[in-house]
């Protein structure tokens, strides 16, 4: 089983959705959202960078740069850039990371730096862990609604 990055920000995001994604139950192609956030991403990074199993929007001497639409989930966010680091890093490559949110209504040019920690770095290992045994459940989690839900395009799926 190969974890992805989107894998990795889905477990932040909502254990369901990263059990159904990895399941290959996409509904993300039907979203709005999402199709919006793929055309402002190809926009953008055109020159995607793509390692093993990931995808980086911009690498330079010292970052990696992840591009995402929105603030709504940095931790998710947050923990897939770390993931990229801790990839790259494995190799021998070594990068600072940098979140870049295109639409925030207070600070339209927001950015986060993340670095990874050795502790960080264990964390991810437990992740990993957990991911695996959430995928290899015979059914899906059980919805839970939270304000995150309104956009997900899973909500039909789950709610309706």
């Amino acid at each position: 089983m190969k974890i992805t990055g989107t894998l990795i920000n889905y477990f932040f995001h909502c254990k369901r959705q990263c059990y159904l994604f990895y399941n290959r139950i996409n509904l993300e192609d039907n979203s709005e959202d999402v199709k919006i956030g793929k055309a402002l991403h190809e926009n953008k990074f055109k020159d995607e960078v793509k390692f093993e199993n990931i995808a980086l929007d911009k690498i330079t001497d010292e970052f990696v740069v992840e591009f995402k639409k929105s603030d709504s989930d940095e931790v998710a966010a947050s923990w897939q850039l770390l993931f990229y680091l801790k990839t790259l890093k494995d190799v021998g490559i070594i990068r600072r990371g940098r979140l870049e949110f295109s639409e925030n209504k207070n600070n339209p040019r927001k950015t986060l730096e993340v670095e990874l920690t050795p502790k960080k770095e264990d964390r991810l290992d437990e992740i990993y862990q957990q991911i695996t045994e959430l995928i290899r459940l015979s059914s899906p989690p059980s919805p839970k609604k939270t304000s995150k839900c309104q956009k997900c395009a899973y909500f039909s799926y789950c709610f309706i």
